[in-house]
């Protein structure tokens, strides 16, 4: 049996996927959602609260992290929570897996791997370096036994982020869309369900422990991205544009999402292009193409000039 606390698309995909192989799901969060299938128990609970989260963990084989609060909240939202999580595996021996990202390495100007340090100074990057530090701490104390995905941005079905709230949407219904990440610029996109596969595979594996895993990336543009789902679509060419400071300036004050994403502005206006093969040379698994991830996008998605 594996816990997942979160509800979003990947703890939904992965909990789908440990199911239909035939293993036993419980799926923890606030509104106590989730997918529904035989083997897939949803819980409703708040994973801050240690004991009740420990009593629902009983019997795992892992606890796979796949909490996502609020983007500007990070800081103050992600330790209180993360140390519950850890704390809940410590206490059960469930194995901790976390769903992390790429905030924690801060820029760079090569391909990135997971050797490169964690020495992001922003207060997200930060944030999520501490985490993995701690809990690589409890690993290497031998008090519970750890590991961690990191995924770039997220796109495919149900995926939340830059590209799919921004793009996507503008592009289906036929409308000028408004990016706030340079368009024809290197970046790292990461599939939900390779995501979902990179997390059911270091659960399973004794070598995934003590280390974090790049999942599977597509290394390509926002313009190529757009382009293909409006072809796939039978949509209008996109019509695209950078934003520009101000416009980000001007949307921060109706939403604090805005402001939030100068931090990361090294992933979304300069080249980031991430090295995922260890992933495929450890564990086999690869990006899933685009053409496919996109598909799935539109079969969620709803008719162009409907959304």
């Amino acid at each position: 049996m594996h816990l997942i606390v979160g509800r979003g698309a990947t703890a939904t995909a992965t909990a789908l996927s440990l199911a239909e192989s035939g293993d036993d799901v419980r799926i923890v969060s606030r509104s106590g959602d989730g997918p529904g299938h035989p083997r897939v128990t949803r819980i409703a609970l708040d994973a801050s609260d240690t004991t009740a989260l420990t009593e629902v963990a009983a019997g795992a084989t892992s606890i796979i992290n796949a909490a996502a609060p609020a983007y500007h909240t990070w800081p103050r939202t992600l330790p209180p929570l993360f140390g519950s999580i850890l704390s809940a595996a410590e206490r059960t021996g469930a194995t901790y897996v976390m769903l992390g990202n790429l905030y924690g390495y801060g820029p760079v100007d090569e391909p990135l791997t997971e050797d490169h340090p964690l020495s992001a100074t922003g207060p997200k990057g930060e944030v999520r370096a501490r985490m993995w530090r701690e809990a690589k701490a409890a690993h290497d104390a031998g008090r519970v036994r750890v590991t961690e995905v990191r995924a770039g941005q997220f796109i495919g079905p149900g995926a939340i982020s830059v590209f799919a709230l921004t793009v996507v949407p503008k592009v289906l219904a036929g409308h000028f869309a408004l990016v706030p990440a340079a368009l024809d610029t290197p970046h790292s996109f990461t599939s939900i369900g390779d995501a979902a596969r990179a997390l059911v595979a270091v659960v399973h594996d004794e070598r995934a422990l003590g280390r974090a895993w790049h999942a599977p990336v597509l290394v390509t543009s926002v313009r190529t991205v757009a382009t293909r789902l409006a072809e796939l679509a039978g949509a209008p060419t996109p019509r695209l544009a950078e934003m520009t400071d101000r416009e980000m300036a001007l949307l921060g004050a109706t939403s604090p999402l805005w402001d939030e994403l100068d931090e990361t502005r090294h992933q979304s206006h300069r080249p980031f292009v991430v090295d995922a093969s260890r992933m495929a040379s450890e564990f086999g698994l690869t990006a899933t193409p685009l053409d496919e991830v996109l598909t799935a996008t539109l079969k969620q998605a709803d008719p162009p000039g409907e959304g």
